[in-house]
């Protein structure tokens, strides 16, 4: 089972980067959650949630805003990805350039849960004090 959901989150990965709301759609269970850090960057930059309800509202983020935010050059480079079960972890590095023109560069932990071969849940982790720097600049105080 542990290669199999590996290769279900690997197939999905593809599908986000396709930015294809069909394709997105297909990897989610209708009821599934993605909760990221409250307050995370991209969340405050798009005036969005940081704890996405339901495949819609995920597939929207996935296949709209995020491209509309991290506009060009989006590079995902994996460090590990381990699978129990229907317990999946990605670590990654993400890079892209915004919207704003700023060059973005994070780290990420995901744990994705499955249920039936599909998506439930997604908690997502990343430096977010870094993140705010990448995306907002430097505010005053901080070096």
């Amino acid at each position: 089972m542990s290669q199999h959901s590996r290769d279900i989150v690997l197939g999905a990965w593809k599908a986000f980067a396709s930015h294809d709301a069909d394709r997105i759609s297909e990897v989610f269970t209708e009821d599934a959650e993605w909760l990221a850090p409250s307050g995370n960057a991209t969340a405050v930059a798009l005036e969005g949630a940081s704890h996405m309800v339901g495949r819609k509202a995920i597939v929207r983020f996935l296949a709209e805003d995020f491209p509309r935010f991290f506009v060009r050059d989006v590079t995902v480079t994996f460090h590990g990805i381990h699978a129990d079960g229907e317990r999946v972890i990605v670590e990654e590095t993400m890079t892209a350039t915004l919207a704003n023109g700023n060059h973005y560069a994070n780290d990420y932990c995901f744990v994705f849960e499955l249920r039936d071969g599909l998506i439930h849940r997604v908690r997502e982790y990343m430096d977010t004090a870094r993140g705010h720097r990448l995306v907002f600049g430097e505010g005053p105080g901080q070096s």
